[in-house]
């Protein structure tokens, strides 16, 4: 952590989709000394698959089911599972999408952020879930984003990945690549230029320096291959700067992020999903060949324009190695960090 913590907080993190790999995670996070020095976890799923994740990583923990924050108990050796009972644990297998499993994952979401809204906890931090498998379960909400949003009844809002100095902020996220094209809209992109704004200031730097992306090759070459960046996002651009924002583009995307990796800006605005995804993960995520895994995964996705603290790993459930004990808790540990920091 870089700035001082002055204020232990309670943070609410979920388990995940039990099919994948979120409970091995969980387990060798609160393994981590390091954790307890920074906040009052607890881990919002089952108890009885946290025993299992406790087995398969050898990780020295005990169990505490509680069923009321002021029943955990924040020591050494100790992780408190608020739990998530009347699952039918049988239907759930490693690798494989369940209904069963994306219900326990989604109702441990929902938890979460009951017990944010009514003060029980500081914050939440998130571990991952698996659409199809939510879906399945009958909660139809394409994202952890998407069910944030709806049960805190929050009209504007963002996604920001954070893995270092790089961070970038999305316009839109979780549609199809068409339909993204038809929602790059003046107001919803100052929207999130202001977002990233106060974000960035929230994490303590105090005078952000934006680069916002153009949607178009080129950001569309003077008209050339679109215009979008003429009557959306440009427009936009200059109604922030009006404001006092410090902000540059349309830059056209293949410069930007090579740019702000650099140090030039302190956050991107990417316009759709993978625009921002790809060079985030390919900075962040490292593939082992020889051992056809992830040996690093980094990055944290922060949901800015809530009334509650949310963080997250910004990985999958990586299905095709779960149960193995080999995903790594980098990601997990430093969601929980940037939780803290945002507590401060």
């Amino acid at each position: 952590m870089e700035k001082e913590i002055t204020y232990i907080p309670k943070l609410a993190i979920t388990m995940g989709d039990p099919s994948g790999i979120g409970p091995e995670i969980a387990a060798k996070t609160f393994a981590d000394k390091g954790i307890l020095s920074i906040c009052n976890p607890i881990l919002i799923g089952n108890a009885e698959i946290m025993d299992k994740a406790i087995d398969l990583t050898r990780v020295k923990l005990k169990v505490n089911k509680i069923s009321e924050v002021s029943d955990a108990r924040f020591v050494p050796g100790i992780i408190n599972v608020f739990d998530i009972a009347g699952i039918d644990l049988d239907k759930i297998k490693f690798g494989e999408v369940s209904a069963v499993a994306g219900d326990l994952a989604f109702k441990a979401v929902k938890t979460a952020i009951d017990l944010a809204l009514q003060k029980k906890v500081d914050g939440t931090v998130t571990g991952p879930i698996h659409k199809e498998a939510i879906n399945k379960a009958g909660y139809h909400f394409s994202g952890h984003t998407e069910i944030y949003a709806h049960y805190t009844e929050t009209p504007k809002y963002a996604m920001l990945l954070v893995d270092d100095n790089f961070r970038v902020i999305h316009v839109t996220t979780h549609v199809s690549l068409r339909k993204a094209c038809d929602l790059i809209k003046k107001d919803r992109i100052l929207d999130v230029i202001q977002l990233l704004d106060g974000g960035l200031k929230r994490l303590g730097i105090t005078s952000p320096r934006i680069g916002v992306a153009g949607l178009n090759p080129h950001s569309s070459d003077g008209g050339l291959f679109g215009d979008e960046e003429s009557t959306e996002i440009y427009p936009a651009i200059e109604l922030a700067k009006k404001i006092g924002i410090k902000v540059d583009g349309p830059v056209p995307a293949d410069t930007l992020f090579a740019l702000a990796n650099g140090g030039k800006f302190d956050g991107c605005v990417a316009m759709y999903h993978d625009q921002g995804h790809i060079p985030f993960k390919l900075l962040g995520f490292n593939w082992d060949q020889e051992k056809k895994t992830m040996k690093s995964v980094r990055g944290v996705n922060i949901t800015l324009g809530l009334p509650i603290i949310r963080t997250s790993v910004d990985h999958g459930t990586a299905f095709e190695i779960a149960g193995k004990g080999l995903a790594s808790p980098d990601a997990l540990i430093h969601a929980i960090e940037y939780a803290v920091k945002l507590t401060q």
